[in-house]
């Protein structure tokens, strides 16, 4: 399940002409949970980028560590923690890639997940609001995980899903009727994402350097070849 997530030199003005931007984009090469983090949401008709709280945190929480930075998809409609923001706060969290740890013999290899044509990708999560005053509040999301399809699942069981920016509008709108959003909770399509390993240095979130997201190895990604 991912844990960290890859937030560098987003287009999103060129992804989102209409984005507003009140804001500036949170980057960093190695975002770890319970951390400030971006989201794009509709508010009054209009696509806005925020700063949420990266684990969701509802108002009967009583232990932060407890905060989910993930939900499984399988049970957004069953969990109270979930269904409230499934049924009407969703956003998207924009980003250039995200992590994911390979089990191997003595350790765990990470690897960069992106698109393959290194495009910004719009994670599907949901969001709700705490408010610790009146008039004071605190906003904060969980990445929806979904099974990671044919080509990464050697790597990891689940994968964020990814919302493709023409279904945006539909994701985002609180009216859309369950089974279209059912339909977006799917494995990315196989020649959409790649992966490749990286520095074993990404495992502590402490370290920020560009050297995060350079390859060690070649990418992995899905070939015409392996549909025959």
């Amino acid at each position: 399940m991912t844990g960290r997530l890859h937030v560098q030199n987003l287009p999103l003005t060129r992804l989102l002409p209409t984005l507003a931007t009140p804001e500036p984009l949170i980057e960093s090469p190695n975002l770890a949970p319970r951390r400030p983090i971006s989201a794009i949401r509709l508010e009054q008709g209009q696509y806005r980028l925020s700063s949420l709280f990266w684990g969701l945190t509802p108002p009967w929480l009583e232990v932060l560590d407890h905060a989910p930075h993930c939900a499984r998809a399988e049970t957004l409609e069953s969990r109270a923690m979930f269904r409230d923001a499934f049924s009407a706060r969703r956003c998207v969290i924009p980003v250039s890639g995200f992590y994911v740890w390979k089990t191997q013999p003595r350790s765990k290899q990470p690897y960069l997940v992106t698109q393959v044509s290194r495009a910004p990708l719009l994670l599907g999560a949901l969001w709700c609001r705490y408010h610790t005053t009146l008039t004071a509040f605190t906003d904060s999301a969980a990445l929806i995980t979904v099974p990671a399809n044919l080509l990464l699942s050697p790597l990891t069981d689940r994968l964020p899903v990814t919302i493709p920016s023409h279904a945006l509008s539909a994701w985002l709108n609180p009216d859309t009727d369950t089974e279209t959003l059912n339909s977006l909770l799917a494995p990315a399509p196989l020649e959409l994402l790649g992966a490749f390993p990286v520095s074993k240095h990404v495992n502590n979130p402490a370290y920020q350097s560009p050297a995060c997201a350079h390859p060690t190895g070649s990418m992995l990604r899905w070939a015409v070849s392996q549909e025959l």
